[in-house]
């Protein structure tokens, strides 16, 4: 049986624009977390490779007995679409990766899924607040 593809919702749920800017406001100024969070509810949902969103933010992929992964990856199985994940472009010039503001286990999930499988994110830059 092929895996079913369309797994992404078109927009974010509203509660990951909320835990975007609580992890962003661990990373930079809490007036920029939330300047980058409006501009991730301004952003149009676009796809990427997981294995490209997980080398430009150097993180690794967390397996399928990950509990997270795993709550995902029953979500996909019962038809469940996932959340877009939230990210913030990263500057090569600067030495800065990107960062996976919401939705890491999602992309993990997803990979598991099917590695081939285009995953639906946000993108925006870096805001100063």
């Amino acid at each position: 049986m092929k895996a079913k593809t369309d797994i992404w919702r078109k927009k974010p749920a509203e509660h990951d624009y909320a835990a975007a800017e609580k992890y962003l406001s661990l990373l930079i100024k809490p007036a920029q977390a939330k300047a980058t969070v409006r501009a991730l509810r301004r952003a149009s949902t676009v796809h990427y490779q997981a294995k490209d969103l997980l080398r430009a933010s150097q993180t690794h992929l967390l397996g399928g007995d990950n509990p997270s992964v795993a709550e995902d990856l029953k979500k996909i199985k019962k038809g469940k679409k996932l959340s877009p994940v939230l990210v913030v472009r990263g500057n090569a010039a600067n030495n800065v990766t990107l960062t996976i503001a919401d939705g890491y286990h999602r992309i993990c999930a997803s990979w598991q899924w099917n590695e081939d499988l285009e995953i639906a994110c946000c993108i925006a830059d870096l805001r100063h607040g």
